[in-house]
């Protein structure tokens, strides 16, 4: 499966928010979004007013471009969470959420999800203590995520572990230690745990369809 690697700004720019694709760099004066207000392309002027299909797509591209997932696996996501008792929608962000590639990134390990990406494909990422190298892993409750005993590994990640305006990490995750980087899965995330400003059931009505 190809994998987009263009220019991630432009992504941004397009779904109108900050999709922290460059992790704490988002938050400089260097941020596209804050130098160029509008959709990229020589079309830049919006035709009237979007359709309901149209605000239906950019919920889901705009989904799909935070978490780095392409149409056939948001897709099985979405089957997956069909498939579960309760709100639909409300279960598609929680396993989008519970990502390895994610977790690696809210923990403060990695600055944007494509790093986390790398870290864990390379193998530097250990769950309960084991090499894990696939990012779509789904997280359980109570597993421990660190970092493989390597000098490089280590120092990757103690720079990010560094960084000023590193986010908070959320409640359903805990950081045990810097020192040797340690994490833990808490417990499974909710509906109160995503961060990304989106409205999940309109990529149900879209999917449902």
């Amino acid at each position: 499966m190809g994998r987009y690697t263009g220019p991630v700004c432009r992504l941004c720019r397009r779904e109108g928010i900050k999709l922290y694709l460059k992790g704490t760099r988002c938050d400089s004066p260097k941020c596209a979004i804050e130098r160029r207000q509008t959709v990229p392309g020589m079309h830049q002027t919006r035709r009237g007013k979007a359709s309901e299909y149209a605000k239906r797509l950019r919920e889901k591209q705009k989904v799909k471009r935070y978490y780095g997932v392409y149409e056939r696996q948001f897709r099985k996501y979405y089957a997956e969470a069909n498939r579960l008792p309760g709100n639909t929608g409300e279960r598609l962000m929680a396993l989008l959420e519970r990502r390895l590639d994610n977790v690696v990134t809210r923990l403060g390990f990695a600055i944007s999800r494509p790093q986390a990406r790398q870290l864990i494909s390379h193998g530097h990422i250990l769950v309960n203590g084991r090499k894990l190298d696939i990012p779509s892993y789904l997280v359980r409750a109570g597993e421990s995520i660190t970092l493989k005993d390597r000098e490089h590994s280590r120092r990757v990640t103690s720079d990010n572990l560094h960084q000023e305006n590193l986010p908070a990490v959320p409640d359903w995750l805990e950081r045990i230690s810097e020192d040797p980087p340690e994490g833990r899965v808490s417990r499974l995330p909710s509906a109160q745990d995503i961060s990304l400003p989106v409205q999940p059931q309109l990529i149900v009505e879209l999917l449902s369809r």
